[in-house]
Parts: C-alpha cells; structure tokens; sequence
C-alpha cells in the first residue's frame, strides 16, 4: 500500500471538494466573474494532511482567463464560506481552497489544431503515392 501516493482518504476528501465546490461555482459562479465566462472543476488535489485542497479550474468563453482566475481569487474568501456551509457536516477541518488553471484541455484543442492544419498542408506524411 505504501505505493499509492494518494491515500483512500485523500482521494474521498478530493471528490467531497470536487462535488461541493463545483456546485458552489454553478449556483454563485456568476457573482464572482460575471455571466458569459463558465468555470468548470476538472480534478482536486489533497494535501497529505487534508489541509490544503488544490482546486483546479478550466475556463471557457473568454479571452482573459487569467482575469478570470484573479476574480476567483479575490473572492476565495467567499467562495470558501459558500463551501464550508454545504460541507460542514461531512468535514471536521474545512481546508484552504487554492485555485489553479488546468491548461489540459487548451492543450488538446491546440494540438488537434495543430494536427488538423498539417493534415490539410499535406505535412502528414501519407501513405498513397505522391504526384
């Protein structure tokens, strides 16, 4: 067991966060950064002492996510009340919420692009026979 990096524990409490803080962003999420912009949780982290949550956070519909980012930021306080209300029953130490942007699906999207673009150039290297 002493493999898993993650303990039974940590990854419970990180689903716990997951479900409850992703709530909190669909029902107030709008207050803190505004209508257009949906912020989803793709993946929560636990501190070994299940002190500090690693939140992180993909940001669509809008150019500036890193505004985005800082607005959550300014209103974490907020947001951490939100949350504590909804798990106070389930935690007997609410952990410190820290925010992170995960850049994976961006990443994706950037190389399928990236891939579509060779594909139409013809910068793929087929395998039918060149004119």
């Amino acid at each position: 067991m002493a493999q898993a990096k993650e303990s039974k524990r940590m990854l419970q409490v990180a689903e716990l966060v997951k479900r409850n803080i992703s709530v909190v962003f669909q029902q107030e999420g709008s207050y803190f950064y505004g209508s257009q912009v949906l912020v989803t949780v793709t993946n929560v982290k636990m501190s070994s002492d299940l002190g500090i949550a690693k939140v992180y956070l993909s940001i669509y519909n809008t150019e500036n996510k890193q505004a985005v980012l800082l607005q959550i930021e300014e209103h974490a306080h907020q947001i951490k009340q939100s949350f504590s209300q909804r798990v106070r029953r389930h935690m007997r130490r609410i952990p410190r919420l820290d925010f992170y942007e995960d850049e994976t699906l961006d990443e994706m999207y950037r190389l399928n692009s990236l891939f579509g673009e060779l594909k139409s150039n013809n910068q793929m290297g087929s395998t039918s026979e060149e004119e």
